[in-house]
């Protein structure tokens, strides 16, 4: 797979049970491939995030997307729509096993970039502790 320099924006938005929302958007730089129906990109988390030091990698094909992050903090997420698959979330602070239930995934990516939409609750011990979503947009960095 060809490797491509892109500009990648996040939006994510996570409602806890008391109906708060929390917004963070971040714009970065970052790497991405895609070949016959099929992708990943990745991109270094900052500060902004929370997660400095993590890597974090989303992998996407007609199945479902895979979220990988490795570093200061690792996790993997499996989202398959209208499916729940748990997840071991692992911290400095300690580790815990929580559930991700996706209902809607939207995939609109080709070899230039697109879009990715991610809509999923997050529980913990079978209680659902919060309602989040991803909007990504991937586009190739241009050489001035």
């Amino acid at each position: 797979m060809n490797l491509k320099n892109v500009i990648i924006s996040i939006k994510g938005t996570q409602r806890d049970m008391g109906g708060a929302d929390d917004s963070v958007e971040l714009v970065t730089d970052g790497v991405f491939s895609f070949e016959n129906g099929q992708g990943s990109f990745s991109y270094m988390e900052s500060e902004l995030t929370g997660l400095e030091g993590t890597k974090t990698t989303f992998t996407f094909g007609p199945m479902g997307v895979m979220m990988n992050r490795e570093g200061t903090f690792n996790s993997q997420m499996y989202f398959e729509e209208g499916q729940k698959h748990n997840f071991l979330y692992e911290t400095p602070f300690g580790s815990a096993t929580m559930g991700v239930n996706t209902n809607h995934i939207v995939v609109g990516m080709d070899e230039n970039g697109g879009d990715l939409e991610i809509d999923y609750l997050v529980d913990y011990q079978q209680s659902v502790v919060g309602h989040n979503r991803f909007k990504i947009n991937i586009r190739e960095q241009k050489d001035e």
